[in-house]
């Protein structure tokens, strides 16, 4: 099932305070969204090539849940 999250004008204070959190990595728009949408549903499982995800955190608490394939 694929379910599209629109990002909203308030949305994107947050956002840059991702990429302001994960900068030494550096965390870009992409990724920061998708953390965003992580925090708002709660979603943990992720289909990524991207070892920064190992870091992020979900609403600064939980881990992504790494889907391997």
């Amino acid at each position: 099932m694929l379910t599209i999250h629109e990002i909203q004008q308030e949305d994107w204070v947050r956002l840059l305070e991702l990429m302001q959190q994960y900068r030494d990595r550096p965390m870009d728009s992409a990724d920061a969204t998708l953390v965003l949408i992580a925090e708002k549903t709660g979603y943990r499982q992720i289909l990524t090539l991207d070892s920064d995800f190992l870091f992020y955190r979900i609403g600064n608490q939980g881990t992504f849940d790494i889907i391997q394939i």
